[in-house]
Order: C-alpha cells, then structure tokens, then sequence
C-alpha cells in the first residue's frame, strides 16, 4: 500500500458543480444544472477549482485561502469543506480535516466522493481503518457513484492494515475489473498474496506494477514489498533496482532500515 501522503497526492477530488436538492413544497427531486446557479455559487465554484489547482501543485496555504474564499461566497459549499479537509489532512492537521469532512457529510450526507475521501482519511491519517469501512460501503452502494473503483480500491488496501485478507482479495480483485492498471490495486493484490506466501501471484502483480507506475513514483512501503517479493523470487537483478530506489529516495525510513537489517 502507498503511504498516507502519497495516496492523498492521487486521490482525485471530485467537485461537484451539480447537487441534488428538494422541489419546494413536493417530495419530487430535481437535479441543479449550470443555469440555476446562483451568482454566488458561481463564484464559489470558480474559487474552489482555483484551490484544488493550487493544493495539486503543492501551495497549501494559497488553497486554503481560496477555499475559504469559496465558503465565503456559499457557506452551504459541502464540496469545499470536503477539499479544505484534504489540504489539512496533507499539511499534517489531522483534528481540522476530520472536522470539516464530517461538516462537508452534514451537508451532502449521500456524496459518495466525501464517503470516499472520508473513508481514506479515517483508514490512513485518522488511524481508524475499521471506522472507515463504513464510509466505504456507504459510496459503493450509492448507484450514483461514477467512481466505485477508487472506494473498492482503498477498502481492500484498508482491509489488509484490519488483517482481513479475504475481504481485501475480494475488494481489490472487483478493483481490477474496473481498471487493470491502477497502482493502488496492483500494489495491494500483491500485499494480499505476499501475506499468503503465495510469491508467484505477488510477482505477477508487482511486475504489473512496475510496469505501469515509474519506480520513483512507488512509495516506501511499496518499493520494501517489491523487494522482498523479487528475493522469494530469486529475481537479483531487479531486487537490485528497487533496493536502489529505496536508498536513494528514503534512505531514513523504517523500510529502508529494514531491508539494511536483512528482514525480509
């Protein structure tokens, strides 16, 4: 499994421009369209794009600055607080992330998108991986969620941190079917079969991997599953090219320490 940061770095932040709301006076539910928003949910939306712009390029605190700009021109912006809580969640503020996702969910308690991002939140950075499984379920079954293989994926890798690893192999295995080629799937499928000393599996999925992820993309964790999968399998030369990565890239990790240690 990728790090906490760097699963944040590819969560994609979905923003919503069109949000369910209730007919006046009628059970009848409409959906909003570009055209029935209002001046000041326009200027929302455009300050939001502008954080997400700038938390993707690494300027946190200019994003937060526009989010709150965002808020300030709709308070009721669930897609804002949702985005602010990922900025904080990157900068290290766990207590203010989880705030304002719960805030974000009080407003648009059936995003599977916040559900989603909430869920990763709570099973990395919060340290509540079982608390986070609810978040998942709840995305995968809104039938609205464009995106299930981003829910799917993070459950089954928040399944392996819970030791359930028959969870996570079903998890990650509807992931694949959705897209054979996201890194986070392959990396976990990879866990999973590691965990069961099944290596010629782990193999195949980490050589998948490595064939559609750049090496100095892999996180710690992974590059440190990597190499004690390539050393079950005898396979010198490339445990060679992943060691290297790793000493090159977290030469002051526990992984790093561990491979110096032999603990494979």
């Amino acid at each position: 499994m990728a790090g906490s940061a760097g699963r944040l770095a590819s969560c994609v932040i979905a923003v919503s421009l069109l949000s369910a709301c209730a007919g006046s006076g009628t059970t009848t539910q409409e959906l909003k369209t570009a055209s029935d928003q209002t001046a000041a949910e326009k200027r929302a939306s455009i300050r939001l794009q502008l954080a997400i712009g700038y938390f993707q390029n690494g300027k946190n605190e200019i994003a937060l600055d526009e989010v709150k700009q965002a808020i300030a021109a709709d308070p009721d912006y669930a897609d804002a607080y949702g985005v602010r809580a990922l900025i904080y969640s990157a900068m290290g503020e766990t207590g203010l992330a989880d705030e304002n996702f719960r805030h974000a969910l009080r407003l648009a308690p059936r995003n599977p998108d916040l559900a989603n991002n909430y869920g990763l939140f709570l099973c990395d950075a919060g340290g509540r991986p079982r608390e986070a499984m609810t978040y998942f379920e709840s995305a995968l079954k809104n039938p609205a969620y464009a995106t299930p293989v981003k829910a799917l994926s993070n459950a089954g890798n928040c399944s392996l941190k819970l030791k359930n690893i028959d969870a996570a192999e079903r998890y990650l295995l509807d992931a694949l079917r959705y897209d054979p080629d996201l890194p986070a799937t392959q990396a976990g499928l990879a866990r999973v079969y590691f965990e069961r000393r099944d290596y010629t599996r782990a193999g195949f999925f980490i050589n998948r991997l490595t064939e559609t992820a750049k090496l100095d993309a892999l996180s710690a964790d992974v590059l440190w599953l990597a190499i004690r999968v390539k050393r079950m399998l005898g396979d010198r030369s490339m445990e060679a090219s992943l060691a290297a990565q790793l000493r090159k890239r977290f030469p002051g990790s526990p992984e790093y320490a561990a491979f110096e240690s032999g603990a494979f």
